[in-house]
């Protein structure tokens, strides 16, 4: 039952530093990466579908995409989605699609430190309350008299290591994301 706890925190932990690392993934860096373009949509026969259903994107040196639909005529489509998807993107437009990179400014650099920043918090914010959940689950497990004091007082320090490990984790990869922000 503890055990079970355990890893299920754990495991929502580890789901946590993934929604860590697809929010870090938008977080441009000026280098081109696929990535960026993930969170597109794109209107397809009346639905918006995310654009990796409806092109072949690719880097074409560091700092340019290539968007390739996979019908000619959802050019334009493609083209206005990616200019209204709010990256500050301008692709240009002829058979494929090649969106350029533009460089990042020292100011521009500074407010994607801080986004990184945000994503790294409501990640550490998501692991305490994950923490939080696990806790109330042991004290209601010592509640119905299901484990003993001793028993609970273990497994709350053990949550408590987990935590702190995953916390670190966070804390690592902002630290990572940051000097990746800022080499020129």
């Amino acid at each position: 039952m503890i055990n079970d706890l355990k890893k299920d925190s754990e495991d929502r932990m580890q789901k946590s530093l993934e929604s860590l690392e697809q929010g870090f993934a938008k977080v441009r860096t000026g280098r081109a990466h696929p990535s960026i373009l993930n969170g597109v949509m794109v209107p397809y026969y009346g639905s918006d579908v995310p654009l990796n259903q409806v092109a072949n994107v690719g880097v074409e040196d560091s700092r340019t995409l290539v968007v390739q639909p996979f019908e000619r005529t959802m050019v334009s489509t493609i083209d206005k989605a990616i200019r209204e998807a709010g990256l500050g993107l301008n692709p240009i437009t002829s058979d494929s699609i090649r969106v350029p990179m533009p460089a990042l400014t020292e100011e521009t650099r500074r407010d994607m430190q801080k986004v990184a920043r945000n994503e790294a918090e409501n990640a550490k914010v998501a692991i305490r309350n994950i923490r939080r959940d696990v806790l109330g689950d042991l004290k209601t497990l010592l509640k119905d008299k299901d484990i003993s004091e001793d028993d609970e007082r273990r497994a709350s320090d053990d949550i408590q290591k987990i935590t702190d490990k995953n916390v670190a984790e966070v804390d690592r990869r902002l630290a990572a994301k940051e000097a990746e922000l800022m080499k020129v």
